[in-house]
């Protein structure tokens, strides 16, 4: 019985190895994705957002013909949609760099 014993607590420490290098390569991951960035538009490209692949804004750009109008309203919507659509492709980005090492686990 001890030998069963034994051997089960060397799979334990495979295992633990094994979840110690998915824990390295998910933080190398993560680095990564902070330093890759996506870029939204809206309002054809009159209002620009550029996202990292961990949701963080980096830049927004607003076309300077769109301001002569100076419609505050419509310029809101137009940044709120490029945001919004940054965030989406930066969540993609990020699935798709962590899903083979999470095996499809939510994030």
């Amino acid at each position: 019985m001890a030998k069963g014993h034994k051997r089960a607590g060397g799979s334990a420490q495979g295992m633990m190895q094994q979840l110690q290098k998915l824990q390295q390569q998910l933080a190398e991951a993560q680095e990564r994705l902070a330093e890759e960035t996506v870029t939204a538009s809206a309002g054809g490209g009159a209002v620009k957002v550029t996202m990292t692949g961990d949701q963080r804004c980096r830049a927004v750009e607003i076309a300077p013909d769109l301001l002569a109008d100076a419609d505050a309203e419509m310029l809101q919507d137009l940044v709120l949609s490029a945001v919004n659509l940054a965030l989406d492709q930066s969540r993609e980005l990020a699935a798709e760099r962590l899903g083979p090492l999470t095996g499809g686990l939510p994030l």
